[in-house]
């Protein structure tokens, strides 16, 4: 049996800093439109501010999050931030991290070389506790407009990495002695938490630009598609379906968008090696572009949950899924989950749009003998390996141009 280690990592021992550059509480920041007819023709302006928020009081620029310890086995433990625009100008949000120091054993400062998505992705997998942040939106719209930063911390009990537990835990436990040595001999030495990861949350004018957030597609947003006519529609029909976005984050530069019809309806189901002859036919008098759902589909909407979306394998702790964003982070993730005949579990609540009493497919496969599928598992939703002889529902996947939903 393997031997458990319960190794406390004190966060007081923990902070994370967040700087916040730009356009913050009372900041106003203004921005002149083009169009001049003459030097004495008034400027048009708009004035707006983000305002940052935590447990609906108004904080500083320097947002510090703290947390009393870490351990193995501990209860993830997340913290928000709440973005606020009050101005009158649409804003588009984004976070960087800045610098990441864990005890005296690794640290990090993003720059040419090192680059925050790299950083972000090594604070998620790369460690036996994991540190995960997610943006609900990029974008805060005028006056009403919110978006939500979050950011959580777990360490599994049992993660099949003792061997890494141990020698956290014993560096943890040497640096926390170091500090503590420092601060008894000189008393006015500030004693250093042990993880600090300072982040950069920028708000800008909201631009029709490449990599700007479409607020028209928000993940899960419900649309009426008419798959005859291949545009927008305004009652349920044959042909007009309810659809749902399933797009993490569409861009403004992204052409097409994936809706997925209600999974509740009416639809043919079959065995894994029926599917496309399946999909052809529920297709067949369509006059719009489709597409299979698969599993990297469905883990890009649900890893943005990063306190209740899990990988579960038997005999190990339940593990966070976390950010899956970096290049071959999902490959790597979807191999792990194989390798220990894992599946998915996440939240009914947040993603009722792939609920389904009984299974569907995607059209992705586990092994040789199953293939990935989703039902509901009374409490939450699974996405996890079902024996390819298994009948169960086939669900096209939309690709709307997004010309013709306007």
């Amino acid at each position: 049996m393997k031997k458990r280690h319960k190794l406390y990592l004190k966060l007081n021992l923990m902070s994370v800093v967040f700087i916040v550059v730009s356009f913050i509480s009372v900041t106003l920041a203004w921005f002149a439109y083009s169009g001049l007819a003459d030097v004495a023709t008034e400027v048009n302006v708009k004035a707006w501010y983000i305002e940052l928020s935590q447990y609906e009081e108004v904080v500083s620029n320097d947002i510090s999050i703290t947390f009393s310890d870490i351990y193995p086995g501990m209860t993830p433990v997340e913290e928000e931030i709440s973005i606020k625009n009050k101005g009158d100008s649409d804003a588009q949000i984004s976070y960087d991290i800045v610098s990441a120091r864990l005890l005296d054993v690794d640290e990090f400062t993003v720059d040419d070389v090192t680059t925050s998505p790299y950083v972000e992705d090594l604070l998620s997998h790369d460690y036996p506790f994991h540190i995960n942040m997610t943006l609900s939106k990029g974008y805060a719209l005028e006056s009403v407009g919110e978006s939500t930063f979050k950011v959580s911390i777990s360490w599994p009990l049992d993660s099949d990495t003792d061997e890494l537990d141990s020698y956290w835990g014993m560096e943890a436990y040497s640096f926390e002695q170091g500090e503590i040595e420092q601060n008894t001999i000189d008393p006015e030495y500030q004693i250093r938490p042990s993880i600090k990861v300072v982040i950069r949350i920028s708000a800008e004018q909201y631009l029709e630009e490449e990599g700007t957030s479409d607020y028209a597609y928000n993940l899960g947003d419900n649309i009426l598609f008419d798959v005859v006519s291949n545009s927008r529609c305004y009652e349920v029909s044959s042909t007009c379906l309810s659809t749902y976005v399933i797009d993490a984050d569409s861009k403004l530069s992204d052409s097409y968008v994936s809706l997925l019809p209600d999974v509740s309806g009416s639809y043919s189901s079959g065995v894994f090696a029926n599917y496309d002859s399946i999909l052809s036919s529920l297709t067949s008098t369509w006059m719009v572009d489709y597409q299979s759902l698969t599993v990297e589909d469905v883990l890009n909407i649900i890893s943005n949950n990063i306190t209740s979306s899990l990988l579960v394998r038997s005999g190990l702790s339940d593990m966070i899924i976390g950010n899956l964003k970096y290049a071959g982070r999902m490959t790597t993730e979807l191999n792990l989950a194989k390798s220990y005949s894992g599946y998915y579990l996440f939240s009914l609540e947040d993603y009722s749009f792939l609920n389904r009493s009984s299974c569907y497919w995607t059209n992705s496969t586990y092994d040789g003998t199953s293939s990935f599928a989703i039902m509901n598992n009374t409490t939450d939703l699974k996405l996890y390996n079902e024996l390819n002889t298994t009948s169960c529902e086939v669900i096209p996947v939309i690709h709307a141009l997004k010309a013709n939903l306007y």
